[in-house]
């Protein structure tokens, strides 16, 4: 593609958490409202977004990679922007390792895309990785597009600053969307075919805002209002903190129906002392007070959460109270990784790093952990009804794809459509989803 063309196809390819899915689905919608529309599956597209994400370990390098794979056999590229929080924490390095790179651009300024694609079609190469003061939220086009299930951002940012974790740099303080502007694009999804709404942020029950009566309300106010839309049948939320976790959000589990029975609730560590170390504002023991009582609110709640193995520091003991507390939760889901310095952040200077053999046989311990309970809780599924959101068709003919309340993964046939809502009896299990057969489709 010559220089001096704006990009007629573009394909964003979105790596990480739902906050970078949400992120390339605006990318893409901003694009489209320029005119470039989406490259069909299986053709090159003129723009390639790589929208990144620095959770995992070594992934500038990944980047790298999936830059040299763009290459295309006649040895030319498509225009290249590196979006997400790799750009934003390694912008002018990217720009110095990979020439075939034209933009790069960080999270909260993607809603300058359009002037950079034309300062790039100029031949030109441009970095923004500013976060500006207003947000990118009110540049961006309205919502106009979904599917059965869709990600909402309703806060960015985090103040927080565990040790470990990059999202301040890379995602900057703590920023609440203002309440009428959520109430108004959710609107919009549901108008356009969502029943679930998955409301996203980096700690999201820090959420707050004031309703159109001027009211100061958290993130339960928002779920009770949301809950009012007619044709919205679930709401979800994720990620939260344990330290954020009010009373009107615990007490939302029991009283909101559209609240579905899950709880992503990251404590990343059984020691407190690994937990001081990493700068989580919480214990052991206040975090399984939370979860005792959002039980209590709602007692078949699916509980899920993250751990970080391999804390500089970490002693054999400590690892073992990370043990104590998966058994006394009795997790439904979880993510777990081996730690991973990141340059900038107070741990990768820490001494006693873990030897890496020592977090292998770690995390495989708590993986089996993990994965037992996982199991166990997906048994004690079968011989229950419940409610089903068809996402999409299986694998299989005839077969079709959904979630249940507790965001088990659904395989059933039967006469159904994507989004609708479906009442199942699950009837077998296994590690990663369940089976179920069809009792009949709700009505809309």
């Amino acid at each position: 593609m010559p220089t001096t063309q704006i990009p007629r196809t573009y394909r964003v390819k979105s790596f990480g958490c739902q906050m970078n899915v949400y992120d390339g689905e605006r990318m893409g919608e901003l694009l489209a409202e320029q005119g470039i529309t989406a490259a069909p599956e299986g053709e090159e597209a003129d723009l390639v977004v790589l929208n990144t994400c620095h959770i995992r370990e070594k992934a500038a390098e990944k980047v790298y990679s999936d830059i040299g794979r763009l290459r295309r056999t006649d040895g030319s590229s498509p225009l290249i922007a590196v979006a997400g929080c790799v750009a934003q924490a390694e912008g002018d390095e990217i720009m110095k390792r990979s020439p075939a790179v034209k933009m790069v651009v960080g999270p909260q300024a993607y809603h300058r895309l359009p002037e950079m694609i034309r300062v790039a079609a100029e031949g030109k190469r441009v970095t923004d990785t500013d976060m500006p003061a207003e947000t990118k939220f009110g540049a961006l086009p309205r919502r106009r597009r979904s599917g059965p299930t869709a990600f909402l951002t309703v806060q960015e940012g985090c103040d927080k600053f565990c040790t470990y974790c990059v999202v301040p740099y890379t995602r900057g303080a703590e920023v609440s969307r203002p309440h009428a502007d959520l109430i108004d694009e959710a609107l919009r999804l549901v108008d356009a075919g969502a029943r679930e709404i998955t409301l996203l942020g980096q700690n999201v029950n820090a959420w707050t805002g004031e309703d159109a009566k001027g009211r100061k309300v958290g993130l339960d106010g928002l779920i009770r209002e949301l809950a009012d839309i007619p044709d919205l049948a679930r709401i979800r939320y994720t990620t939260s903190h344990p330290n954020d976790f009010t009373e009107g959000l615990i007490a939302a589990h029991g009283e909101v129906a559209k609240l579905m029975p899950f709880l992503h609730l990251p404590v990343q560590a059984g020691s407190d002392r690994v937990l001081r170390a990493m700068n989580r504002s919480h214990t052991a023991e206040s975090y399984l007070k939370v979860l005792e009582k959002v039980r209590t609110a709602r007692p078949d709640i699916a509980l899920s959460g993250d751990f970080i193995v391999g804390f500089p520091g970490e002693t054999d003991a400590e690892f073992e109270e990370t043990l104590a507390l998966v058994d006394a939760v009795g997790y439904a889901q979880c993510f777990s990784f081996k730690y991973s310095p990141r340059a900038g952040t107070p741990a990768a200077t820490m001494t006693q790093q873990v030897p890496a053999e020592v977090m292998t046989e770690r995390i495989m311990r708590l993986q089996a952990a993990l994965g037992r309970d996982q199991t166990a809780f997906n048994a004690a599924s079968v011989g229950k009804t419940c409610e089903v959101l068809v996402e999409r068709k299986g694998k299989l003919p005839g077969q079709w794809l959904g979630k249940s309340p507790w965001l088990q993964s659904v395989y059933f046939e039967g006469d159904v459509a994507v989004g609708d809502l479906v009442k199942v009896e699950l009837v077998d299990s296994g590690y990663n989803a369940v089976s179920a057969r069809l009792l009949e489709t709700l009505a809309a």
